[in-house]
């Protein structure tokens, strides 16, 4: 696969279900080890899909002949959630994914984007850097589960957008 093998769109509600799971499967392999388990127990693949139905008009998914290789969620100014299948990995496309983010923080009014990165995800954390965004500090973020909001100590990397 290439970069000229798939398209970014919109997010659809008949691909919600495919972009689930993609999200869970994804949340699971970066973040299980690292991450309290009381949380990881919290992400369920219900958890993923409540939130892309909520955050639907915000999402942008990379597809390939109708299959979900990767999403991206941006919220104002943002790169709220950002996941590449494991057969997209290695193709340009979550750079392409990543770009095409930027573009709507700066269609969104925004100069410069931020998003946060779990402690200890070192493979996230050198994409990021590779994509010029700069590791600025850790801070205590505030999570979405079912329970109510979860502190987690996050890298919060920013870029600024041009």
């Amino acid at each position: 696969m290439s970069v000229a093998d798939f398209e970014i769109i919109n997010l659809k509600s008949g691909i919600i279900p495919q972009a689930s799971e993609l999200w869970h499967s994804g949340w699971h392999d970066a973040h299980a080890a690292i991450l309290p388990d009381d949380l990881t127990s919290q992400r369920t693949l219900d958890s993923f899909a409540e939130r892309l139905h909520k955050y639907a008009d915000m999402t942008r998914v990379a597809v390939q002949d109708g299959v979900v290789l990767g999403l991206c969620i941006i919220l104002r100014d943002e790169i709220n959630q950002m996941y590449v299948s494991p057969q997209g990995r290695g193709t340009g496309l979550a750079a392409a994914l990543l770009r095409d983010g930027e573009q709507k923080i700066l269609a969104n009014g925004h100069a410069t984007g931020w998003l946060a990165c779990a402690i200890g995800n070192r493979r996230a954390a050198r994409f990021y850097e590779k994509c010029d965004w700069v590791n600025t500090r850790t801070k205590v973020l505030r999570f979405e589960t079912q329970t109510g909001d979860y502190p987690l100590e996050i890298w919060r990397f920013e870029k600024h957008l041009n």
